[in-house]
Parts: structure tokens; C-alpha cells; sequence
């Protein structure tokens, strides 16, 4: 990286500079240079890491403006509901790829860092990817997988659906699954164990759903993962549901959500 590179020659000039002409002693004078590498890094990077917030923000803006349009429409919506709810899910779904794309094309202004801040590259790859797959780009998804970074619950569970879809092994499924959650937090495990279990309830798996809820509630009191237990447990497979995690879920497009359209009602006196 650049930054490295440079931080190197200027803590090297720092060295030269106290060392050479006597003035300071070898153990002085690396101690100097290490100061100056560090005070350069921390300058550089508090800089590079302002920029680029800031550029990131200008995709999150975008983000945020075309889902307060969206609000918008649905909140008319309930005033003068549309045709049919497939024609309102395609306008929303519509309308969603307009902005989203135009999110996609900002990310742009992230690659003049690809050589200043280290992985950068995987940032913008990840970004990228969950943008794709909110629009159903999974072409470009599957591209941009071995490059995204998986540090999240989110995009864990994001890489667990996909590779359902592409119909991988449990094996390879359940290896995304325990690296993330391994890494989280209590309570940190809930969307990608609802995941988990889904996928092996759907496989017929069962034993192995009951098995991986057992864990996760080592690790959380999440109700939707207590209920799911508990139903595998009295051979209730049928109650298995994870539709009150809400959006979350629903987003990882292994289930479409129950939508009811309400329409107004004519008054008579």
C-alpha cells in the first residue's frame, strides 16, 4: 500500500537524518524514526478514513432518498391501493433497481483508495454485492463473492442463501455458518442461525436444524429461534417459522413475505 511505502521512506529519511550526522545514538535515532512512522500513519490514515467516509455516505444518501420515495408511494398506496399486490411488488421492485443501481454506479468514487487504504478492493466488492443483491443481480453476486469481506451476521447469511440457491452442500453452507457465528456477539447469532436451521429444515435435515438451534441458544434468547426449537422438538416441523424477524429475513430471499393489501371501503348512510 502507498501509504506504507511512504510512512517507510519518511521514517527512513527521520532515521538518516538523526542517525548520520552523530547527533543521536542508534537507539535514539530508531526510536525516532518508529515515532515518525507512526505519527505519519495516524495523520494519513485519520485523513483517508474522513474522505472516505464521506464518499460512502454519498451512497448511503442515495440509498436513503429512494427509500423515502418509496415510503412515500406505499403511504398513497393505502389511500388508493393499486391494481393488485403483484403490480405494486413489481413497481416497488421497479422502482428499487433505479436507485440502487444509481448507488452502484457512486460506489465508483471509492477506487481512487484502492491504493491507499488496505482492502479497500474487498470494501467496495462487498458493497457492491449486497447493492447487487438487493436488486436480484445474482450474476454479479456470484462474481463479486470471493472478494467480499464476511464479517458480518448480514453477510454471512447473505453468502449462506446464495449458496443454497446454487444448491452447495450443507457442509460447505454450515462452514459460512460457523465461522460467523463464532465471531459474534450473544444475540449476534439469530439471523444467520434462523438461516441455518431454515436451509436443513428444507433439506429434510431435521435432526441437524435441531441440533444447530440447541447451540445457537447458547448463545441467545432470541423468541423466533425458541419457538423454531421447540416446534422440531415435539415434531412439529410444519410451526417452523422465521417470519417474525421481519425484514431481515425476507431480505435474504429464501421466502417471498405474506403481503395483504387493504382496500377502502365504500361508507353508505
Amino acid at each position: 500500500m502507498l501509504t506504507i511505502i511512504i510512512a517507510v521512506l519518511f521514517s527512513g529519511g527521520i532515521f538518516a537524518a538523526a542517525y548520520f550526522p552523530g547527533d543521536f545514538g542508534m537507539g535514539w535515532s530508531i526510536a525516532t524514526a518508529v515515532g515518525g512512522f507512526a505519527v505519519f500513519q495516524a495523520v494519513v490514515g485519520l485523513s483517508l478514513q474522513k474522505r472516505v467516509k464521506a464518499d460512502m455516505e454519498k451512497v448511503q444518501g442515495i440509498l436513503m432518498a429512494g427509500q423515502k420515495r418509496l415510503q412515500q408511494k406505499m403511504q398513497r398506496w393505502q389511500m388508493r391501493p393499486p391494481g393488485s399486490i403483484q403490480a405494486a411488488q413489481k413497481e416497488v421492485f421497479e422502482d428499487t433497481k433505479v436507485f440502487v443501481k444509481e448507488a452502484i454506479a457512486q460506489t465508483s468514487c471509492l477506487e481512487k483508495y484502492r491504493l491507499w487504504v488496505p482492502m479497500m478492493e474487498r470494501q467496495i466488492a462487498t458493497a457492491r454485492l449486497q447493492l447487487s443483491w438487493m436488486i436480484k443481480d445474482f450474476k454479479t453476486v456470484d462474481a463479486l463473492m470471493p472478494k467480499a469481506i464476511c464479517l458480518d451476521p448480514t453477510m454471512s447469511a447473505i453468502k449462506m442463501a446464495r449458496y443454497y440457491m446454487l444448491n452447495k452442500p450443507t457442509d460447505e453452507i454450515r462452514k459460512v455458518y460457523t465461522k460467523a457465528a463464532g465471531r459474534v456477539k450473544y444475540n449476534g447469532n439469530v439471523l444467520v442461525a434462523a438461516t441455518m436451521s431454515w436451509i436443513e429444515v428444507q433439506r429434510g435435515e431435521v435432526d441437524a436444524a435441531f441440533k444447530t438451534l440447541t447451540e445457537a441458544l447458547k448463545k441467545s434468547d432470541n423468541e423466533t429461534l425458541k419457538k423454531n426449537h421447540e416446534a422440531l422438538m415435539n415434531n412439529r416441523v410444519a410451526h417452523f417459522n422465521n417470519s417474525q424477524i421481519g425484514d431481515q429475513w425476507y431480505s435474504l430471499m429464501l421466502e417471498e413475505p405474506k403481503v395483504h393489501m387493504q382496500r377502502q371501503r365504500s361508507v353508505y348512510r
